[in-house]
């Protein structure tokens, strides 16, 4: 599996809003000069978690973006498939391909178990997780 430049950036992203969380609303303009991360960037990754609680934003003078969860509430795994759509190391491991080898694969299960290792994963690290991790 790798990981695009859309999903490392929404994990830095939602970090910076983390550690700067008391701050209230952040201007993306922030974020992005804190990341050196195109604030057009940005502004294409926000839509994606239009439709979710991680983010909530605010309009006008005082607006910005925060985190709608707490950091330990919000796991990376989450995260990257909404920011990358899946996760899964090859397409046949989703539940929406349809592969006529399918039943009679001889690699399928290696696909799943690595499939399981990386959710089992990047499902149980938070952004908390990494907040922590930098302040050791």
């Amino acid at each position: 599996m790798k990981v695009s430049t859309k999903g490392r950036y929404a994990l830095r992203m939602l970090v910076d809003l983390c550690e700067h969380e008391c701050e209230g609303y952040i201007p993306l303009k922030e974020v992005a000069d804190r990341q050196d991360i195109s604030k057009k960037y940005l502004e294409q990754i926000i839509p994606l978690f239009n439709n979710t609680d991680i983010l909530i934003s605010a309009r006008g003078n005082q607006g910005g973006y925060r985190l709608g969860r707490l950091p330990k509430d919000v796991s990376v795994g989450e995260v990257l498939t909404i920011a990358e759509g899946s996760i899964s190391p090859v397409s046949c491991v989703d539940e929406e391909m349809d592969c006529e080898r399918l039943k009679n694969c001889p690699t399928r299960k290696v696909w799943q178990n690595l499939d399981t290792v990386i959710k089992d994963y990047l499902y149980h690290v938070s952004l908390q997780d990494i907040l922590n991790d930098k302040t050791k």
